[in-house]
């Protein structure tokens, strides 16, 4: 190992873990690999991995032996954490850390698992997340940007979900992608030109920061957000430290300061933008959202699907209407080769038409898309015909998802907090549409008056502060929506998405 001094390598790691199958269960580490690559020349130097025995082997259930094939036998005889706390401190501490989707996930698991064992963890010189990196100067060409599917569109093989192997084939998918957009930068007019770049996909403009398709004349965003579900901000950052390494020194390169460079070309190997914030999709509730006690339980009434929103075909089922046993998830082609899930009810799209839900949070704008817009939602009491519903949702759809391979962290549609008055909330969203340069509502919005009519209301901009008037707290809604499975960046769950909303007056 190097001396505490010279610590110039970067450290890529990975965990396995335990897959929590209730409610406030944690993970638990099953494996840990790690190589430590040299800056200058982006080789292996050392490498080290080993499989971990959790202090409590029931927690290796079946489902995590499918997302990573450990299972209990394979670490009755392993170290313990604490076995093998030093080394990995030794391995990680005062070093660059990097990895895929590390921000979010292994960073945390190390965390914790020095903390169990009363230990202080190693702290980084900096951090480099290749999913937000990737995602950030990559775009979305290679679609949601697992590591699975980007070693597939390169052609590096099956991922095995064990860390050795995936830390490797990291820093291989880094090798790929960074010579991919050094050609490109070097001729991207005769790339363009002849489509080796795709027509849609995304990268980020330096001067702005924004996505905008590859070669366009303009910084807007393709025409739908079909992004997931935004509530928090995942970063690329250095933590405060600056990143003194040979890579970035023998080229004058500031790790720790934003790019400033006026140059027109972006260079690909610059990693100086590391330390800019890049906002990245996540699907965690909003923690910061203060709850406010509303006592009163919600009522929904079935009542049949009526008026269709965007002339739709499929039919939005009141709740009475669907029966779970004819539920089921099915995979249909989606973009590039890839595949994306859908939920049925008797080989229909499920969609629901839900009346009287009472607002419990108003209009979020807090997290915007990439071309700068406020995505737009709002949080709803769940009464328990429509919870089970959903929760029964969830568990088909998460099963499909670990069936057909993902690691991804599943997300629960529906949102539970303790406490007498904290009945359980779904969020429901509004998304945009694109126009040419402007940005409309895509979801059908109704104003229904105390004689029952209802007024659409038209709406001159793409405001937030608009909507706030409208959704507040103890207002009722009757929401027509679908139910969009997602899994993008490590992250999965169910994701409604209104297609109709009628605010009523009283």
């Amino acid at each position: 190992m190097s001396s505490s001094e010279d610590r110039s390598e970067i450290a890529f790691f990975d965990v396995e873990t335990t897959v929590p199958t209730r409610s406030g269960q944690g993970f638990a580490i099953l494996e840990f690999g790690a190589i430590l690559v040299c800056c200058r020349k982006l080789i292996e130097l050392q490498s080290y991995s080993t499989l971990v025995r959790p202090s409590d082997l029931s927690l290796i259930s079946s489902l995590s032996v499918r997302c990573n094939g450990i299972s209990r036998n394979a670490v009755i005889s392993a170290p313990t954490f604490n076995d093998i706390a030093e080394r990995v401190y030794d391995i990680l501490h005062g070093r660059i850390w990097a990895g895929h989707n590390i921000l979010r996930f292994d960073c945390a698991r190390i965390r914790e698992a020095f903390a169990d064992i009363g230990r202080p963890a190693p702290e980084p010189k900096g951090t480099i997340d290749s999913l937000a990196l990737l995602t950030e100067r990559f775009g979305r060409r290679a679609g949601d940007m697992k590591m699975a599917t980007l070693a597939t569109y390169f052609g590096l093989g099956k991922q095995t979900h064990r860390s050795l192997d995936d830390v490797r084939m990291n820093l291989e998918v880094l090798k790929y992608c960074a010579t991919v957009l050094f050609l490109e930068s070097s001729l991207p007019d005769i790339f363009t030109t002849n489509s080796w770049v795709p027509p849609n996909a995304l990268t980020r403009s330096r001067s702005n920061g924004k996505s905008s398709p590859v070669g366009a004349s303009n910084s807007n965003i393709p025409a739908y957000d079909n992004g997931p579900v935004s509530s928090s901000t995942s970063r690329i950052m250095v933590e405060n430290h600056s990143i003194s390494c040979p890579f970035a020194q023998s080229r004058g390169v500031e790790v720790s300061n934003p790019v400033q460079s006026n140059s027109s070309r972006p260079d690909p190997f610059n990693m100086a933008p590391l330390s800019a914030e890049i906002a990245i999709e996540s699907h965690q509730s909003d923690v910061n959202m203060e709850e406010k006690s509303i006592p009163e339980s919600p009522d929904v009434s079935s009542t049949p699907a009526t008026n269709l929103p965007n002339g739709s075909s499929v039919p939005f089922l009141v709740l009475d209407e669907v029966s779970i046993s004819f539920i089921r998830a099915s995979h249909v082609p989606f973009y590039r080769g890839s595949l994306r899930m859908k939920l049925l009810h008797k080989d229909i799209t499920l969609q629901l038409q839900c009346s009287r839900l009472k607002v419990r949070f108003g209009i979020s704008a807090k997290f915007v898309d990439p071309a700068g817009r406020p995505r737009l939602n709002f949080v709803v009491d769940a009464p328990p015909n429509l919870y089970k519903l959903l929760d029964s949702c969830d568990d088909i759809a998460r099963k499909s998802s670990l069936n057909s391979g993902s690691s991804s962290e599943w997300r629960p549609v529906v949102t539970r907090k303790n406490g007498f008055f904290s009945f359980p909330t779904v969020r429901l969203h509004i998304p945009a549409a694109v126009c040419g340069n402007i940005a409309i509502y895509a979801t059908e919005i109704y104003q229904k008056e105390n004689s029952g009519s209802e007024k659409r209301l038209v709406f001159s901009t793409f405001d937030a502060s608009e909507l706030s008037t409208l959704f507040t707290p103890g207002t009722f809604v009757d929401a027509f929506f679908s139910l969009d499975p997602y899994d993008y960046q490590q992250l999965a769950g169910i994701k409604l998405v209104a297609k109709k909303l009628i605010i009523h007056s009283d």
